[in-house]
């Protein structure tokens, strides 16, 4: 199944499986929606998700929730998987079989739609509410998901935008290599008073990745703060490889540097087993992953990701005033942003 390793873990691993009958039950209503709509686009089918989802009760319900700890990241062993039906990883997300994904696509998104409202970015892998993530070859060594060379950065995810998840799902199909997923909890960091004052403030931007396109259009990035306070706790908005923190002052620049030894330093490594699905906070953690060695020939890591907004999280009124840099939002069943 899941294991997870860590030298300096703070708290215990929050790990939730499903027994045997939910897990039937989530594959037969995967299955029960590809026979009846045979796409996620259809707008009836979309529908049906969301029904579905808010009257399932009992213990699938009970077990997919946000997590639980400070630590903001669960796992879930909730997925009857047969890696055979879904073939080989592919080379690139586009080449996805998506009639053989469909039936663990609509239930990823009934998951999601137990939690919030699950979306995608237009501007992202064509509008798919459900991503895929795995190596492509020619961007082993680009910060961005499929990449496989080089230490994926800790980060918040889609940290340059307002409408970023407030929860997300991180399901793995394959796994064979054990390539662990990192995760750091802010609320785990050993900061000064002077620092997290500091990093409240709004003092850089953080930009997208190279999977948004060209963004020049939208006008000067403005600042935003890296640290900000939910009711609950801290919470944080971090991306270094897509801030320009180093045009900051010293005492700032000083301050994002301790800020990162210190996600690294309470990081903990989580290896993600085929039906495994991992619950994140984006506003607790960041998380990242390990170098590997991408073979390409059908085997490597494959993931699937759905993102969740959650309504009832307010977030700083701030970010309010901020344009996305364009990037729109595509909800399940709701009118885009």
């Amino acid at each position: 199944m899941m294991s997870s390793a860590a030298d300096n873990a703070i708290r215990p691993l929050e790990i939730r499986t499903l027994g045997r009958n939910a897990q039937v039950l989530l594959h037969e209503l995967g299955t029960t929606l590809a026979a009846a709509y045979g796409s996620v686009s259809n707008p009836r089918c979309r529908q049906a998700i969301s029904v579905f989802a808010a009257n399932i009760d009992g213990e699938l319900r009970e077990r997919i929730r946000p997590p639980a700890s400070d630590g903001g990241i669960c796992v879930v062993r909730a997925i009857l998987l047969d890696e055979r039906s879904l073939g080989p990883t592919p080379p690139i997300w586009a080449a996805v079989d998506d009639d053989a994904s469909l039936s663990l696509d609509l239930q990823m998104l009934l998951l999601a739609s137990m939690i919030g409202l699950p979306f995608g970015w237009r501007g992202q892998q064509e509008g798919r509410l459900v991503n895929n993530v795995m190596p492509a070859r020619g961007y082993e060594n680009v910060q961005i998901g499929a990449s496989s060379s080089l230490l994926l950065s800790p980060h918040t995810e889609d940290a340059f935008h307002p409408h970023r998840s407030h929860i997300f799902l991180l399901s793995c199909i394959r796994n064979m290599e054990a390539v662990a997923t990192t995760i750091s909890s802010v609320r785990d960091v050993d900061l000064s008073a002077s620092d997290r004052e500091l990093l409240l403030r709004p003092t850089v931007p953080i930009l997208p990745d190279l999977t948004y396109g060209d963004l020049e259009r939208h006008g000067p990035a403005e600042p935003i703060p890296i640290l900000w306070e939910r009711s609950d706790g801290l919470c944080l908005r971090y991306d270094p490889d897509f801030t320009p923190w180093g045009d900051a002052d010293p005492e700032f620049r000083a301050a994002y540097r301790r800020l990162g030894a210190e996600l690294e330093r309470v990081a903990r490594r989580v290896v993600l087993e085929p039906g495994d699905v991992a619950i994140i906070d984006n506003d607790v953690v960041v998380h990242g992953r390990v170098p590997f060695t991408a073979r390409f020939d059908g085997t490597d890591r494959w993931l699937k990701r759905v993102n969740i907004a959650m309504p009832d999280r307010p977030r700083p009124v701030t970010e309010l005033a901020e344009n996305g840099y364009g990037q729109k939002v595509e909800y399940l069943c709701l009118e885009s942003k």
